[in-house]
């Protein structure tokens, strides 16, 4: 018997602050869409702002892009909404977002790219949890993507953008979605390949090279233990 999704209230600490398109005096994000038949140079630009929005922006990569997706969407094959899909269930997207972080996090990280808002609440993190573990992750971006939300506010032609502020302590603000460099759980940063040290319960990485070790330092054992491997 399926699980059914879990309710949340759809309410949170922001609901009382105004969308960017509605606030007057502040940044107007820019609209992307293929509803007016853009040319070859303004097609470039919503490739690219559907690249901005999916990935962060350090993650937009060649082997990040989708040639054949591109291809599709140039020639009115798929529409942005199929393209938006195509580019979170590529294998690029999974390796760099869902691979190394836990089903709450990815869950957070799509409703901020794909619904254009933060999470409501640590309920709604925990319900579309409970959907990517016994349903996967096509279930779980379906549901988003052919909600009522997305499509009132995307519908299948615009490239989803960041809809609202968000109230945060800094004075400075909150850095927009596709900026945010994703979070790693200390649970997933042996699947960087990046070379750590345990020591005195803590992880530590290698020093640089040009970075010499003072006496005492563990980095001088483990120093000692390489060299002593290859002999």
């Amino acid at each position: 018997m399926p699980i059914p999704i879990l309710n949340y209230s759809l309410s949170t600490q922001n609901q009382r602050v105004n969308s960017f398109e509605y606030l007057s005096g502040e940044e107007q994000p820019k609209i992307y869409s293929t509803e007016n038949l853009p040319n070859a140079l303004e097609m470039d630009e919503i490739i690219w702002a559907s690249y901005r929005q999916v990935f962060s922006e350090h993650q937009i990569l060649f082997n990040t892009r989708q040639l054949f997706m591109e291809s599709q969407l140039r020639f009115n094959q798929i529409s942005i909404k199929n393209f938006i899909k195509g580019l979170i269930l590529s294998e690029s997207f999974r390796l760099l977002n869902y691979d190394v972080n836990n089903n709450y996090r990815f869950v957070e990280m799509c409703i901020q790219r794909i619904l254009g808002r933060d999470v409501y609440n640590q309920r709604e993190k925990l319900a579309f949890s409970v959907i990517v573990g016994e349903k996967g992750i096509e279930s779980f971006i379906d549901i988003l993507l052919n909600s009522d939300e997305y499509i009132d506010n995307f519908g299948d032609n615009t490239v989803p953008y960041q809809r609202r502020r968000i109230i945060t302590q800094r004075s400075k603000g909150e850095i927009p979605f596709n900026l945010k460099t994703p979070r790693l759980n200390q649970n997933f940063l042996n699947k960087q390949g990046l070379p750590q040290l345990m020591w005195s319960g803590a992880v530590r990485r290698f020093r640089p090279q040009e970075q010499k070790p003072k006496a005492g330092d563990p980095a001088l054992f483990l120093d000692m233990v390489t060299s002593l491997s290859f002999i």
